[in-house]
């Protein structure tokens, strides 16, 4: 029952927004066809005024059209209908007119919107003005011949108010079209409605838990909506088997790793192997050798330690709220001076100067160990791969958003940077830009996966981007204490 009236309630609303557009488009165009009819019927009847205006010029000339016996002549074998016509001076004086004998009365014409228009276009008209001098309305038309302007203008009778007023025949075609479409808007609308029904049906069973069958997706239609349901239904497939996708991914993970381990554990076995082979090995390629096996280990044991960092962060990913209802006020500003102090004799090695720009106080919610390893990582990274770099800058900032406070940091070097299309996968598990270089510079491909990984298990989000003139900059948030 609530299935029904909620999909009754969608219909209307569908129904209203949708009916309430086409409605508010017939009504404009509705007045958009009346202007335009009536002007076109306005334009006709300028047409034919200045079809008069040339036919005159033309059969008597400028002369002829200043002289006052072959004016009258004319405008008396071709009158019709109380139509006037004058004669104007480019200056706006009157020269002659038809209906008016007492020429030097009538007072100049210059600003007249006819005249005006025809001075500065060549032709121009004005609807419904009245006549100063016979005191009628009139329809004027102007047309400019030299120095003069010809004007003809016909009287508003009730002919021509019914001649220029628009035709609304269209209106009942446009009142009748909006009817029909609004049947067959109202019942798609109702079969859109009905569809979306079974999908919500659909949905409040998965919710509930109960047993699903694909009788539902055998009545949605074969449409684009029928579509985007069972797409819809898919992806709910898709999630009822996401452990064997979590399953996937660590048999991935346990593949990568087995990858990158491989490397170090060969080249110790090799090391050891020319060892034992050469027992009378001299003492320096013996301490060489041996420099090569202590190195390759520790780069396993980082490697190791950086997985069980992986884990550790999955684990509490899974628990979610258990896990952060642990977290403890963490002083970042000591966090940041340990990791510098820690790292201050690479640093010097590779003359990059550090700097911290932070608010007297930074206080967050946390783990301190995790937060430890989010700006080590960081610096270490920007130690090992932003060569040539001559700065690092640590930089934090509070700011207020949906969830609440929180402090947004970021951490910048002046380095190469990273070209655009890796950015967006610098955070993925044994990702590189550079695989054989990073192997040389003894990365694991873990350590911004980790920072990730524990940035979001706070709460937080991280992103990599360019520093503006070249380099590297991670931002992430942490929610204030």
């Amino acid at each position: 029952m609530a299935t029904a009236l909620r999909s009754k309630s969608f219909q209307k609303n569908l129904l209203m927004s949708v009916g309430g557009i086409f409605i508010m488009f017939a009504v404009c165009f509705s007045i958009y066809q009346y202007r335009r009819e009536k002007e076109y019927k306005i334009d006709i009847l300028h047409s034919r005024l200045q079809v008069y205006n040339y036919e005159m010029m033309q059969m008597l000339g400028e002369d002829g059209v200043c002289s006052d016996s072959l004016f009258k002549a004319y405008t008396r074998l071709h009158d019709a209908d109380g139509l006037r016509v004058t004669i104007i001076s480019t200056d706006g004086r009157v020269l002659q007119d038809n209906n008016y004998t007492e020429i030097d009365s009538l007072s100049n014409h210059l600003k007249r919107i006819e005249v005006q228009q025809a001075l500065l276009n060549g032709s121009g008209y004005d609807i419904k003005r009245t006549s100063q001098s016979t005191h009628e309305t009139y329809f004027y038309s102007a047309t400019r011949f030299g120095n003069m302007v010809i004007r003809s203008a016909v009287p508003y009778s009730a002919e021509l108010t019914e001649s220029l007023k628009a035709d609304n025949t269209y209106i009942y075609f446009t009142i009748l079209l909006t009817c029909l479409l609004g049947v067959v808007l109202y019942f798609n609308t109702r079969r859109i409605s009905r569809h979306i029904g079974y999908l919500r049906e659909f949905a409040l069973k998965a919710e509930d838990g109960k047993q699903l069958d694909h009788e539902l997706e055998r009545r949605l239609p074969d449409d684009e909506l029928g579509e985007i349901s069972h797409t819809i239904i898919t992806l709910y497939w898709k999630l009822r088997h996401s452990e064997e996708d979590k399953v996937r991914m660590k048999r991935q993970l346990t593949q990568n790793a087995a990858h990158e381990l491989k490397t170090p554990a060969a080249s110790i076995h090799g090391f050891l192997e020319s060892i034992l082979d050469n027992p009378d090995m001299s003492a320096d390629n013996l301490h060489h050798f041996l420099e090569r096996c202590y190195a390759q280990s520790e780069r396993m044991n980082k490697l190791l330690l950086d997985m069980s960092a992986l884990t550790k962060l999955d684990e509490m990913e899974e628990k979610g709220t258990v896990q952060r209802e642990e977290f403890r006020p963490v002083d970042v500003l000591s966090i940041i001076q340990n990791v510098l102090d820690d790292v201050g004799l690479q640093l010097q090695d590779k003359k990059i100067k550090a700097s911290v720009s932070c608010p007297n106080r930074v206080e967050v919610l946390g783990d301190q160990s995790l937060i430890y390893g989010i700006f080590r990582n960081l610096v270490d990274n920007a130690i090992a791969y932003a060569t040539g770099a001559t700065s690092l800058k640590i930089s934090c900032r509070e700011e207020n958003g949906s969830d609440g406070p929180f402090y947004a940091f970021s951490v910048s070097d002046n380095g190469p940077g990273v070209p655009p299309q890796h950015l967006p996968h610098l955070f993925e598990r044994f990702y590189r830009v550079d695989k054989g270089r990073s192997r040389k510079l003894g990365g694991t491909g873990l350590g911004l996966a980790i920072v990730k990984n524990a940035v979001v298990a706070h709460g937080g989000t991280a992103i990599a981007e360019p520093t503006p003139g070249g380099g590297l900059t991670i931002c992430f948030s942490l929610a204030r204490g």
